[in-house]
């Protein structure tokens, strides 16, 4: 299994669960490093403009950034980690509060896709990751769901699902894929031409496991 970089946003209510190996790499985004603080985890890097958390942090590593800027602290984080030569990412503490910055960093999942790399996102209960002309498969229960991020995605193939696609397209204005079910079995989600946004239920404690199948 490739290393990962884990990003630890601000917002984590009771959803902080990570556990990074050697060689992993771990960001606080900003208020992020509250959380790291809280869980016992030592940052191997801050960044941000730190108006949520309220000061700079005393880190091993500390980039600050101006308030006013282009880049979502998130962003900022995700793009250390590629530049560093990581490629799976997880971030938490990203789900939830301000719906504004649970779509940016929805977004943010894309930028990563579009750079050949695979994110993952963890919060109240749900896991989201986006496949870019590609496939993927796992193992859950509950309830699954697929979304066409943007404009079309060609090829769309649900397998071991209750409700199975078989080389469909899915468009961004209709929501055809919401509230699928895992069936005990290996769920495989595949794409030719486009990209899908996935999402789970699960369990925080469930997510170690989760992070190896990605």
């Amino acid at each position: 299994m490739e290393h990962i970089c884990y990003i630890i946003g601000a917002w984590h209510g009771e959803d902080a669960c990570i556990r990074p190996r050697e060689g992993d790499f771990v960001i606080a985004a900003d208020g992020g490093y509250a959380a790291l603080q809280a869980l016992g985890v030592t940052a191997d890097l801050v960044v941000g403009d730190f108006d949520s958390l309220g000061y700079v942090p005393q880190a091993e590593e500390v980039v600050q950034h101006p308030v006013m800027k282009d880049d979502t602290d998130m962003m900022l984080a995700v793009k250390l980690g590629l530049d560093r030569g990581y490629r799976n990412f997880v971030l938490t503490g990203s789900v939830g509060g301000r719906l504004d910055h649970t779509l940016a960093n929805l977004q943010t999942l894309m930028y990563l896709a579009q750079q050949g790399a695979r994110g993952m996102l963890y919060g109240e209960g749900t896991v989201i990751t986006v496949l870019k002309d590609g496939s993927l498969t796992l193992t859950g229960e509950g309830v699954l769901s697929v979304f066409c991020l943007s404009g079309e995605a060609r090829g769309v193939t649900e397998q071991g699902l209750l409700y199975g696609l078989d080389n469909a397209v899915m468009v961004s204005g209709y929501p055809i894929g919401v509230s699928n079910e895992f069936t005990g079995v290996p769920a495989t989600i595949s794409v030719t031409d486009g990209t899908l946004i996935i999402l789970w239920s699960a369990e925080k404690e469930a997510l170690p496991g989760i992070i190896e199948q990605l």
